[in-house]
């Protein structure tokens, strides 16, 4: 009777063991990379050092798992120029493609000044308080000067599109 007790103990302490790895690997798991493919963490870290190396210097925009066949991430990092490079990576951090805005055979767009960088961004965060900023551009549709692109503190996705005296026009949540 004390065998069969202390298997049924063993039983249970194994399955309770169980559960917790799983849940501990779970949380690890979508710490690193959530479900909207962003990375975030030390891997996010890890992958935009290896970016930023291959592009010859600058700053991480984002840092995203990759549904392209052979690529796991895809990195965007403005170079102290103002240019944005994106950069495709293998499992390994190896560097398997790199493309720049406008590469492909569209016009290149009007590299903003450090000054006309930092008012739209400011302009943005007052629209999105708190919120990380991840593209800035010239506007290119006649309507707004300025399209400035936002990741909130929840993670959802703005669109905010300024004038030439970087006033607010619109604020649109991507979908």
């Amino acid at each position: 009777m004390k065998n069969a007790m202390f298997r049924g103990k063993r039983a249970v302490i194994a399955t309770a063991a169980t559960v917790v790895a799983l849940g501990a690997g779970g949380a690890v798991w979508t710490s690193a990379a959530q479900a909207d493919g962003t990375v975030d963490g030390s891997e996010r870290d890890r992958v935009g050092a290896a970016a930023v190396q291959a592009v010859g210097g600058g700053t991480v925009i984002d840092v995203e798992t990759s549904d392209d066949t052979g690529e796991a991430y895809e990195a965007e990092v403005r170079k102290d120029d103002g240019t944005e490079v994106d950069v495709a990576l293998d499992k390994d951090l190896k560097v398997l493609a790199q493309e720049s805005e406008g590469a492909e055979g569209d016009t290149a767009e009007r590299q903003l000044t450090p000054a006309e960088r930092r008012s739209a961004e400011a302009a943005a965060r007052t629209a999105v308080p708190g919120g990380t900023i991840t593209d800035v551009e010239a506007g290119d549709d006649g309507g707004a000067a300025w399209e400035v692109e936002v990741r909130a503190t929840d993670n959802t996705e703005w669109d905010v599109e300024l004038d030439a005296a970087f006033k607010v026009l619109t604020k649109t949540q991507d979908k």
